[in-house]
């Protein structure tokens, strides 16, 4: 009832000026969609599929415009991610390697949770998609250390270190991709555009010279905070790295399986990391992982397909991603940027607090996106146009919005790549992520505009 009441109410409110009739009865499709989302009426795949059935029924969309994501490379990847993990899984590596981690960290939760985080954020820069990085490596990793700890999903013992290893992995994923050009996909489209509209270019060095102190500082403070407000149960284990080492014994030499498995991660990490030079992008790198393990008989393909998560996911992310693509095709996000940037450059302010303003409108507006990408090619010209004839200085508003980029994908369980891999995992309900993941925003906004304005200031960029 309440899905359906957003998109009837927003569907007969009047269409504001300079929008389009489509535009607007997507955006109440869209809004319906994303309620039906959070209170969950149905699973996440079929409140999508209704909410794509509704857009192709009132001709809001047509069947191929509503469907086109079927086709976009990101929901693909992130459902391979799920096949490779069930490798890693099945074969006995994800616990042989979790067992090692537990060996050498495992004595408390805080100390597994910082290795597994500075492990990510040390891989970020080799790795420029943060699904794969994500999906392809640390899924698998962190739902092994799970179960090995006696985590699961659906037992009731989520809680002793599943939920709050999934949620900080995943906010401290968006947070590594900030930090380095080459971390996230999209990072370069940042740069190109910046370079369109102020005319300076933002080098690999100089964009990692400005993050690494507020990204270092959320990359310590995210999983303190979420360790003292969303705590595991399981806080202390002295016993635990005896047990592991033990395990290990018990497990003796590694399988045939296992080695074919740690072959074809070796393989598919490598494509990940040099694909540019050799034309191999990240989903292709993934198909060809996934090939090996499917023709070794590691994984088969009847186990594919009874991975309902990950058809899900691809199912309602793709749903997602054509919905928020089309409003930006109708227009409605360019309208959006119009008037902030007309009311923000009425208000007569400070270029700092119009900056701000401007900021948290960026941030978040991407409730409305279900992709970096998109966001950035949307608003980001508009945004740091206006900033700059505001009297921000031009390089600092560039670096600033492109590392928000990153962060603001930590709101939403589909904001960014590495978003339906931890939230598909099932440890975390829907309504904890949104919840927690608005109060890590308002963080990560504290210390990148605080920490991180002085530490600009302190290198010359204002």
């Amino acid at each position: 009832m309440a899905s359906i009441a957003t998109g009837v109410i927003l569907w007969f409110v009047p269409v504001p000026s300079g929008v389009s009739r489509n535009a607007w009865q997507l955006l109440s499709i869209f809004l319906a969609t994303i309620v039906g989302i959070i209170t969950q009426p149905l699973p996440l795949g079929a409140v999508a599929l209704l909410g794509l059935g509704a857009s192709v029924l009132t001709k809001t969309l047509t069947f191929s415009a509503a469907f086109s994501a079927f086709g976009d490379p990101i929901p693909w990847l992130i459902a391979l991610a799920f096949f490779f993990a069930r490798g890693f899984i099945k074969t006995g590596l994800g616990n042989r390697i979790a067992y090692q981690f537990v060996s050498l960290f495992g004595s408390s939760s805080l100390g597994l949770g910082y290795s597994l985080v500075f492990s990510e954020a040390l891989l970020a820069p080799a790795i420029p998609s943060v699904s794969a990085r994500a999906g392809g490596i640390f899924l698998p990793l962190v739902k092994s250390l799970c179960v090995a700890c006696g985590s699961n999903t659906g037992d009731g013992t989520e809680n002793k270190l599943g939920s709050w290893l999934m949620l900080t992995c995943f906010q401290t994923s968006a947070i590594s991709s900030s930090m380095f050009l080459t971390a996230m996909a999209a990072n370069p489209l940042s740069a190109n555009l910046a370079f369109n509209t102020i005319k300076q270019q933002i080098g690999w060095t100089d964009w990692a010279k400005a993050a690494i102190v507020p990204g270092l500082v959320s990359l310590l403070v995210v999983p303190l905070i979420l360790y003292v407000i969303y705590p595991p149960t399981v806080k202390s284990s002295p016993d635990a790295p005896k047990l592991a080492r033990e395990k290990l014994e018990k497990m003796g030499p590694m399988s045939k399986n296992e080695i074919i498995m740690a072959g074809t991660l070796l393989l598919t990490v490598g494509l990940w990391i040099f694909g540019g030079m050799l034309n191999v992008d990240a989903v292709t790198a993934a198909i060809l992982g996934l090939s090996v393990l499917l023709v070794t008989g590691v994984v088969t393909w009847k186990e594919c397909l009874a991975e309902s998560v990950a058809w899900d996911t691809l199912t309602w992310f793709a749903a997602l991603i054509a919905m928020a693509g089309y409003l930006n095709k109708y227009g409605l996000i360019s309208w959006f940027s119009g008037t902030v940037v007309k009311v923000v450059g009425g208000l007569g302010l400070s270029w700092q607090l119009s900056f701000g303003i401007l900021v948290l409108l960026y941030f978040y507006s991407h409730y409305f996106f279900a992709s970096g990408a998109a966001h950035i090619g949307a608003m980001f010209t508009a945004f740091l146009s206006v900033a700059g004839a505001l009297g921000t200085p031009p390089y600092l508003g560039a670096l600033v919005l492109s590392f928000l980029s990153n962060l603001m994908g930590g709101i939403t369980h589909y904001g960014i790549g590495s978003a339906p891999v931890f939230y598909g995992a099932g440890y975390v309900p829907l309504a904890t992520w949104w919840g927690y993941g608005f109060l890590i925003s308002v963080v990560n906004i504290i210390i990148w505009l605080g920490v991180g304005g002085i530490w600009w200031k302190a290198i010359g960029l204002w």
